[in-house]
């Protein structure tokens, strides 16, 4: 099962629960079955990216590949800013849980401008590490969450 559905899958499933809490056994059901999908052996390819060990096997894409706004963004963090939303440099919590395992507060998440976009859009860079400027690890992902490519230089 790929990243994108089980971020979906476990979206679907805090849902669920929450419905079953309050609507009873139908929704309890339909949340059952959720778990039985999450915990298939397809799922253990997206847990296996919270054991920390697993970050050196995690899909990479290099700077120079990424958009010119994804650049641009990476230039920001490692400058200090000035950031162009006032939630870039915010904690990113990991609730998906496709990164590797850290205390809260360990990753920032910055956004990635998109062309012809509204509003913030799906693109955003996530950085883990103390000084922000200095990050230990970035990770790009164009798809709001669902999905994350380590940065390599």
């Amino acid at each position: 099962m790929g990243q994108v559905a089980q971020t979906l899958l476990q979206r679907s499933l805090r849902k669920l629960g929450h419905a079953a809490a309050t609507a009873g056994a139908t929704a309890g059901v339909t949340a059952g079955l959720l778990i039985a999908t999450l915990t298939a052996p397809q799922a253990l390819e997206a847990r296996t990216l919270q054991d920390p060990s697993a970050a050196a096997s995690f899909p990479s894409v290099q700077l120079a590949a990424l958009p010119p706004e994804a650049q641009a963004t990476e230039r920001l963090i490692r400058a200090g800013g000035p950031f162009p939303y006032a939630k870039d440099g915010s904690v990113f919590g990991n609730r998906e849980r496709l990164l590797p395992r850290k205390p809260r507060g360990f990753y920032r998440e910055y956004t990635v401008k998109t062309p012809g976009a509204r509003n913030r859009g799906a693109r955003r860079i996530v950085c883990g590490g103390q000084p922000p400027t200095r990050p230990e690890a970035c990770y790009y992902t164009d798809d709001h969450y669902a999905s994350f490519r380590r940065i390599v230089q």
